[in-house]
């Protein structure tokens, strides 16, 4: 998380000299869930709350550059899905995200923030997130699938990381000149199975085959969270000119 710290740290300082930019920062509230192996497969469904900090640079009135941290518990349980074959199984967890995430913003309208008038504009956002979790020291399921799980000390804590290929839709309009105000959806796909303990891959001694393999579900597939929630940031810097000579 440090080396994202860094990067935004490092763009609000090399950019305050640049006088033909603008730039915002702010805050994210809302919500988040999890897609996966346990529980529902609901793809907007925000079970725990999330908040974060942004920056943006608006590079031209389409395009910003944009970074920021998001921090949020994500949670599941198989009692609250229609799939009977789940809520037999009685499985539940729940873990925490530390995220930082960069990439370009896209306007599909022109973002005037000097137009003299409130502007709203749809957009999108892609790029790569850097993530932080609980690798086995989270709250183990209800069952498990073999004993080895229940003995796990939930007293410890075992931190992994990974990479996140986040999508994010959303629109914002700007009230006046100095905020920014935003409703936005982002989609993260995940380069790991194991945010919800279905797959112990640390432990390379364990054959997929084995009978006895602790991992479970489909373990083709990687685990996704979503963030819902609002944007607000406010605007400083110098207005850039986009107008015409």
């Amino acid at each position: 998380m440090n080396f994202f710290y860094k990067i935004i740290f490092f763009l609000i300082i090399a950019s305050s000299n640049l006088n033909a930019q603008y730039h915002e920062i702010g805050a994210f509230l809302g919500g988040s869930n999890y897609i996966g192996d346990i529980g529902p497969t609901r793809y907007i469904s925000p079970n725990n709350t999330a908040f974060g900090l942004l920056y943006k640079w608006n590079l031209t009135t389409r395009y910003s550059l944009r970074a920021g941290i998001n921090l949020s518990k994500i949670k599941s349980s198989d009692y609250d899905t229609g799939d009977l074959n789940r809520f037999k199984r009685g499985y539940k967890f729940d873990n925490t995200i530390n995220e930082g995430v960069l990439g370009i913003e896209f306007n599909f309208i022109d973002f005037n923030l000097h137009n003299g008038k409130p502007v709203y504009t749809p957009y999108t956002f892609f790029g790569l997130s850097y993530f932080r979790f609980n690798r086995i020291g989270f709250t183990p399921p209800i069952k498990s699938p073999i004993n080895y799980r229940d003995t796990l000390n939930d007293s410890q804590t075992y931190y992994d990381s990974n990479m996140a290929i986040p999508i994010i839709l959303g629109i914002k309009m700007n009230p006046n000149p100095l905020w920014v105000i935003g409703l936005e959806i982002g989609v993260r796909y995940t380069l790991t199975d194991a945010i919800d303990g279905s797959t112990l891959s640390y432990d390379s001694s364990i054959d997929p085959k084995d009978p006895n393999n602790p991992e479970f579900g489909n373990i083709g597939n990687n685990d996704w969270y979503v963030f819902t929630g609002l944007t607000i940031s406010f605007t400083f810097g110098d207005l850039p000119c986009y107008c015409k000579e």
